[in-house]
Protein backbone atom coordinates (compact mmCIF):
# COMPACT_ATOMS: atom_id res chain seq x y z
CA UNK A 1 0.00 0.00 0.00
CA UNK A 2 1.16 3.52 -0.72
CA UNK A 3 1.60 5.36 2.57
CA UNK A 4 2.13 8.82 1.13
CA UNK A 5 0.84 11.43 3.56
CA UNK A 6 -2.31 13.30 2.52
CA UNK A 7 -0.66 16.71 2.64
CA UNK A 8 2.12 15.70 0.24
CA UNK A 9 -0.24 14.88 -2.63
CA UNK A 10 -0.25 18.26 -4.32
CA UNK A 11 -2.29 19.10 -7.39
CA UNK A 12 0.65 18.68 -9.74
CA UNK A 13 1.56 15.29 -8.27
CA UNK A 14 -1.82 13.54 -8.28
CA UNK A 15 -1.17 11.55 -11.46
CA UNK A 16 2.30 10.44 -10.32
CA UNK A 17 0.88 9.39 -6.96
CA UNK A 18 -1.96 7.40 -8.52
CA UNK A 19 0.29 5.79 -11.12
CA UNK A 20 2.35 4.18 -8.36
CA UNK A 21 -0.65 3.26 -6.21
CA UNK A 22 -1.72 -0.37 -5.96
CA UNK A 23 -5.02 -1.74 -4.72
CA UNK A 24 -6.98 -5.00 -4.86
CA UNK A 25 -8.81 -5.54 -8.16
CA UNK A 26 -12.29 -7.02 -7.87
CA UNK A 27 -12.02 -9.31 -10.92
CA UNK A 28 -9.22 -11.47 -9.52
CA UNK A 29 -8.40 -10.26 -5.99
CA UNK A 30 -4.88 -9.24 -7.04
CA UNK A 31 -3.19 -6.12 -5.71
CA UNK A 32 -1.89 -4.29 -8.78
CA UNK A 33 -1.46 -0.76 -10.12
CA UNK A 34 -4.82 0.96 -10.52
CA UNK A 35 -3.62 2.34 -13.86
CA UNK A 36 -2.61 -1.09 -15.15
CA UNK A 37 -3.63 -1.50 -18.81
CA UNK A 38 -4.19 2.19 -19.52
CA UNK A 39 -1.00 3.00 -21.47
CA UNK A 40 -2.71 3.03 -24.89
CA UNK A 41 -5.72 5.10 -23.80
CA UNK A 42 -6.30 8.68 -24.89
CA UNK A 43 -7.66 9.55 -21.47
CA UNK A 44 -7.99 7.98 -18.03
CA UNK A 45 -11.21 8.60 -16.13
CA UNK A 46 -10.72 7.82 -12.45
CA UNK A 47 -13.64 7.71 -10.06
CA UNK A 48 -12.84 7.72 -6.37
CA UNK A 49 -16.13 6.43 -5.00
CA UNK A 50 -17.44 6.40 -1.44
CA UNK A 51 -18.91 3.19 0.02
CA UNK A 52 -20.16 0.85 -2.69
CA UNK A 53 -23.61 0.97 -1.10
CA UNK A 54 -23.70 4.76 -1.27
CA UNK A 55 -26.33 6.50 -3.43
CA UNK A 56 -23.55 8.22 -5.39
CA UNK A 57 -21.66 5.03 -6.25
CA UNK A 58 -24.77 3.30 -7.59
CA UNK A 59 -26.08 6.29 -9.51
CA UNK A 60 -22.69 7.01 -11.07
CA UNK A 61 -22.55 3.44 -12.41
CA UNK A 62 -25.98 3.91 -13.98
CA UNK A 63 -24.76 6.94 -15.95
CA UNK A 64 -21.56 5.20 -16.99
CA UNK A 65 -23.60 2.39 -18.53
CA UNK A 66 -25.43 5.01 -20.61
CA UNK A 67 -22.11 6.45 -21.81
CA UNK A 68 -20.24 3.19 -22.43
CA UNK A 69 -20.18 3.63 -26.23
CA UNK A 70 -18.74 7.13 -25.90
CA UNK A 71 -16.05 5.92 -23.50
CA UNK A 72 -15.07 3.22 -26.00
CA UNK A 73 -15.20 5.52 -29.01
CA UNK A 74 -12.94 8.14 -27.40
CA UNK A 75 -10.65 5.50 -25.89
CA UNK A 76 -11.24 6.63 -22.33
CA UNK A 77 -9.92 4.07 -19.86
CA UNK A 78 -12.25 3.86 -16.86
CA UNK A 79 -10.96 3.04 -13.40
CA UNK A 80 -12.70 3.29 -10.04
CA UNK A 81 -11.55 2.99 -6.43
CA UNK A 82 -14.21 2.45 -3.79
CA UNK A 83 -14.50 1.73 -0.10
CA UNK A 84 -15.33 -1.93 0.40
CA UNK A 85 -14.06 -5.49 0.24
CA UNK A 86 -14.16 -8.22 -2.40
CA UNK A 87 -17.68 -9.32 -1.50
CA UNK A 88 -19.06 -5.78 -1.73
CA UNK A 89 -17.16 -5.19 -4.97
CA UNK A 90 -18.51 -8.36 -6.54
CA UNK A 91 -22.06 -7.54 -5.44
CA UNK A 92 -21.76 -4.00 -6.79
CA UNK A 93 -20.56 -5.20 -10.19
CA UNK A 94 -23.26 -7.85 -10.35
CA UNK A 95 -26.01 -5.31 -9.64
CA UNK A 96 -24.75 -2.33 -11.67
CA UNK A 97 -22.96 -4.08 -14.53
CA UNK A 98 -19.72 -2.27 -13.72
CA UNK A 99 -16.70 -4.14 -15.12
CA UNK A 100 -14.90 -5.83 -12.17
CA UNK A 101 -11.59 -5.45 -14.01
CA UNK A 102 -11.92 -1.69 -13.62
CA UNK A 103 -12.91 -1.61 -9.95
CA UNK A 104 -10.35 -1.43 -7.15
CA UNK A 105 -10.89 -1.49 -3.40
CA UNK A 106 -9.66 0.67 -0.54
CA UNK A 107 -11.12 -0.73 2.68
CA UNK A 108 -9.96 2.13 4.90
CA UNK A 109 -10.52 5.11 2.56
CA UNK A 110 -6.77 5.78 2.60
CA UNK A 111 -6.67 7.14 -0.95
CA UNK A 112 -9.66 9.38 -0.24
CA UNK A 113 -7.74 10.91 2.64
CA UNK A 114 -4.51 11.19 0.67
CA UNK A 115 -6.36 13.06 -2.07
CA UNK A 116 -7.92 15.27 0.60
CA UNK A 117 -11.48 14.43 -0.41
CA UNK A 118 -14.30 15.62 1.81
CA UNK A 119 -14.75 13.27 4.77
CA UNK A 120 -18.28 14.45 5.37
CA UNK A 121 -19.82 15.68 8.58
CA UNK A 122 -17.64 14.56 11.48
CA UNK A 123 -19.38 15.59 14.68
CA UNK A 124 -18.44 13.52 17.70
CA UNK A 125 -21.21 12.65 20.15
CA UNK A 126 -20.47 11.60 23.75
CA UNK A 127 -20.79 7.87 24.52
CA UNK A 128 -21.10 7.03 20.80
CA UNK A 129 -18.51 4.78 19.15
CA UNK A 130 -17.06 5.53 15.71
CA UNK A 131 -19.71 3.61 13.78
CA UNK A 132 -22.57 5.18 15.72
CA UNK A 133 -21.14 8.66 15.17
CA UNK A 134 -20.92 7.91 11.45
CA UNK A 135 -24.57 6.84 11.34
CA UNK A 136 -25.80 9.98 13.06
CA UNK A 137 -23.62 12.19 10.89
CA UNK A 138 -24.92 10.39 7.81
CA UNK A 139 -28.52 11.02 8.83
CA UNK A 140 -27.75 14.70 9.36
CA UNK A 141 -26.08 14.89 5.95
CA UNK A 142 -29.15 13.33 4.32
CA UNK A 143 -31.06 16.22 5.88
CA UNK A 144 -28.68 18.66 4.19
CA UNK A 145 -26.45 19.44 7.18
CA UNK A 146 -22.79 19.51 6.16
CA UNK A 147 -23.84 18.18 2.75
CA UNK A 148 -23.98 20.89 0.10
CA UNK A 149 -26.81 20.60 -2.41
CA UNK A 150 -28.26 17.33 -1.10
CA UNK A 151 -31.79 18.51 -0.38
CA UNK A 152 -32.00 20.31 -3.72
CA UNK A 153 -30.85 17.18 -5.50
CA UNK A 154 -33.36 14.99 -3.64
CA UNK A 155 -36.16 17.33 -4.70
CA UNK A 156 -34.92 17.29 -8.31
CA UNK A 157 -35.46 13.54 -8.27
CA UNK A 158 -39.11 14.02 -7.37
CA UNK A 159 -40.01 17.13 -9.36
CA UNK A 160 -38.03 16.39 -12.51
CA UNK A 161 -35.53 18.42 -14.51
CA UNK A 162 -36.30 20.11 -17.84
CA UNK A 163 -32.55 20.43 -18.51
CA UNK A 164 -31.91 16.69 -18.21
CA UNK A 165 -32.70 13.93 -20.73
CA UNK A 166 -35.30 11.23 -20.16
CA UNK A 167 -33.77 8.51 -18.02
CA UNK A 168 -36.01 5.57 -18.92
CA UNK A 169 -37.00 4.38 -22.37
CA UNK A 170 -40.69 3.77 -23.04
CA UNK A 171 -40.32 -0.02 -23.11
CA UNK A 172 -37.80 -0.15 -20.28
CA UNK A 173 -38.92 -2.01 -17.17
CA UNK A 174 -37.77 -1.06 -13.69
CA UNK A 175 -38.01 -4.00 -11.31
CA UNK A 176 -38.01 -2.95 -7.67
CA UNK A 177 -38.18 -5.49 -4.87
CA UNK A 178 -41.59 -5.70 -3.19
CA UNK A 179 -43.22 -3.56 -5.91
CA UNK A 180 -44.89 -4.37 -9.27
CA UNK A 181 -42.77 -3.71 -12.41
CA UNK A 182 -42.72 -0.07 -13.52
CA UNK A 183 -42.66 0.61 -17.27
CA UNK A 184 -40.84 3.67 -18.63
CA UNK A 185 -43.90 4.75 -20.59
CA UNK A 186 -45.70 5.40 -17.29
CA UNK A 187 -43.77 8.67 -16.95
CA UNK A 188 -45.08 9.89 -20.33
CA UNK A 189 -48.25 10.88 -18.53
CA UNK A 190 -46.43 14.00 -17.31
CA UNK A 191 -44.26 14.68 -20.36
CA UNK A 192 -41.61 13.48 -22.79
CA UNK A 193 -38.00 14.19 -23.76
CA UNK A 194 -36.84 15.40 -20.36
CA UNK A 195 -36.31 13.98 -16.88
CA UNK A 196 -39.89 13.57 -15.72
CA UNK A 197 -41.15 13.90 -12.13
CA UNK A 198 -40.39 10.79 -10.03
CA UNK A 199 -38.28 9.27 -12.82
CA UNK A 200 -34.95 9.71 -11.01
CA UNK A 201 -36.60 9.07 -7.64
CA UNK A 202 -37.72 5.67 -8.96
CA UNK A 203 -34.16 4.72 -9.90
CA UNK A 204 -32.95 5.88 -6.48
CA UNK A 205 -35.66 3.88 -4.73
CA UNK A 206 -34.55 0.76 -6.57
CA UNK A 207 -30.93 1.37 -5.51
CA UNK A 208 -31.92 2.07 -1.91
CA UNK A 209 -33.93 -1.14 -1.54
CA UNK A 210 -31.12 -3.14 -3.15
CA UNK A 211 -28.60 -1.81 -0.64
CA UNK A 212 -30.82 -2.02 2.44
CA UNK A 213 -31.65 -5.66 1.72
CA UNK A 214 -27.93 -6.45 1.32
CA UNK A 215 -26.51 -3.84 3.69
CA UNK A 216 -23.61 -5.68 5.29
CA UNK A 217 -22.45 -6.95 1.92
CA UNK A 218 -22.33 -3.48 0.36
CA UNK A 219 -21.09 -1.74 3.52
CA UNK A 220 -18.81 -4.07 5.52
CA UNK A 221 -17.56 -1.24 7.75
CA UNK A 222 -19.68 1.63 9.09
CA UNK A 223 -16.67 3.78 9.93
CA UNK A 224 -16.59 5.49 6.53
CA UNK A 225 -20.27 6.17 5.85
CA UNK A 226 -19.86 9.92 5.40
CA UNK A 227 -16.71 9.85 3.25
CA UNK A 228 -17.26 11.51 -0.13
CA UNK A 229 -15.51 10.85 -3.42
CA UNK A 230 -14.20 12.62 -6.48
CA UNK A 231 -13.73 12.44 -10.25
CA UNK A 232 -10.42 12.93 -12.09
CA UNK A 233 -9.90 12.95 -15.87
CA UNK A 234 -6.32 12.75 -17.18
CA UNK A 235 -5.01 13.04 -20.73
CA UNK A 236 -2.35 10.63 -22.03
CA UNK A 237 0.37 12.95 -20.73
CA UNK A 238 -0.86 12.61 -17.16
CA UNK A 239 -2.28 16.12 -16.97
CA UNK A 240 -5.55 16.66 -15.12
CA UNK A 241 -8.03 18.17 -17.57
CA UNK A 242 -11.04 17.88 -15.26
CA UNK A 243 -11.70 17.18 -11.62
CA UNK A 244 -14.66 17.33 -9.29
CA UNK A 245 -14.60 16.83 -5.53
CA UNK A 246 -17.90 15.83 -3.97
CA UNK A 247 -19.22 18.22 -1.31
CA UNK A 248 -22.16 16.17 -0.11
CA UNK A 249 -24.44 13.19 -0.63
CA UNK A 250 -25.69 13.02 -4.25
CA UNK A 251 -22.94 15.49 -5.11
CA UNK A 252 -20.90 13.18 -7.35
CA UNK A 253 -21.42 15.40 -10.40
CA UNK A 254 -20.86 19.08 -11.06
CA UNK A 255 -23.57 19.03 -13.72
CA UNK A 256 -26.44 17.18 -12.05
CA UNK A 257 -28.55 17.18 -15.23
CA UNK A 258 -25.80 15.49 -17.24
CA UNK A 259 -23.10 14.08 -14.91
CA UNK A 260 -20.73 13.09 -17.73
CA UNK A 261 -21.01 16.31 -19.72
CA UNK A 262 -17.33 17.02 -18.95
CA UNK A 263 -16.08 14.18 -21.16
CA UNK A 264 -13.97 15.36 -24.12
Amino acid sequence: MNNLNTNTVEQSNIYSFLKTTQRVRVSDGKEISIFNGTSSANYILLLVLPQLGDFDSLEYAWWLNKYQDILNEKRIALRAIAIGNLKSGEKYCQYTGFNPENLFLDETAEIHQQLNLYQGLNWQFPTFNCGQNQWLNLILMCAGIGSKGTLKEVLRGYFGDKKAPSLLQENEIVNIKFLPPIKGSLFNKVGKNYQRPFELATIRLKNMIEVLTNWRTYVPNDNYLTQRGGTFLFNNQGKIIYQHRDEGILGFAENKSNPLAFLP
